[in-house]
């Protein structure tokens, strides 16, 4: 784990080791909004559901974005990123490169691919540049093509050999807040109403990594058809701010 914890001993005792708070100090950085991977750019296809109607306030948008994650592209995404990560950690490059394979290939539209592999290379070029290590070339070079978002996440996060739940937790969160960020914009929030939504969705990310944790690439699977042709609808949308 990233951080241990033990109820007998007082807060100020529960230090880090150097090697967790590395890791904590590397998943803040990778997966922060400032980190250069352009996810300001994109709505996942939020922009044409507030378009639509769909979302209209804070409780329409915190249910569009828990079955979001819950139940389509944040379930199968994290997946892909434990799937991974697992794939470097034991060294398998034909699984490695299976997955990237599939996982370039899972993406519902056009704008979600050019989306999920314009930040993935994004994130694999500055972390290849400011937090290069060992074997990183090697892991990228084996995926054999496009990689995504998560994967690209996947391969970093284990290349640093940092565990695998803190890397979902820290995912997760990063890509809720990226679309409460573009659905506050949109329709539009306020930062109390977005955070409350962030809280909202706390629950829904713990459990969505609970279930990665035990998945596998057959339980991979998405039941948000209208999330699906929002993201297709964004394409011929007549006025947009997004790329997606």
């Amino acid at each position: 784990m990233l951080m241990t914890t033990s109820s007998g001993e007082p807060p100020e005792a529960r230090a880090m080791s150097a090697s967790e708070a590395a890791a904590l100090y590397r998943l803040m950085t990778w997966l922060s909004p400032a980190f250069p991977v352009g996810s300001f750019s994109y709505s996942s296809g939020i922009e044409w559901a507030v378009e639509a109607g769909d979302i209209s306030d804070a409780v329409t948008l915190r249910d569009w974005l828990s079955a979001m994650l819950t139940d389509g592209a944040g379930f199968c995404d994290a997946v892909f990123l434990a799937q991974t990560h697992r794939a470097v950690f034991s060294h398998d490059d034909s699984a490695l490169h299976d997955i990237a394979e599939l996982a370039a290939a899972f993406v519902p539209s056009r704008e979600r691919q050019l989306e999920t592999t314009t930040q993935g290379r994004a994130f694999i070029e500055a972390s290849r540049s400011a937090w290069s290590c060992e074997g990183l070339e090697e892991i990228v070079m084996a995926c054999g093509g496009p990689i995504v978002y998560p994967v690209a996440v996947g391969l970093v996060s284990a290349a640093h050999a940092i565990p695998l739940e803190p890397a979902l937790h820290a995912f997760l969160h990063s890509v809720v807040s990226n679309w409460i960020s573009a659905g506050a914009r949109l329709v539009p929030l306020g930062q109390t109403d977005s955070q409350r939504v962030l809280a909202q969705l706390e629950e829904d990310v713990a459990a969505t990594v609970k279930r990665t944790i035990g998945a596998t690439l057959d339980d991979l699977g998405s039941a948000t058809f209208r999330a699906d042709l929002a993201s297709l609808r964004h394409e011929t949308q007549y006025t947009r701010l997004f790329r997606s």
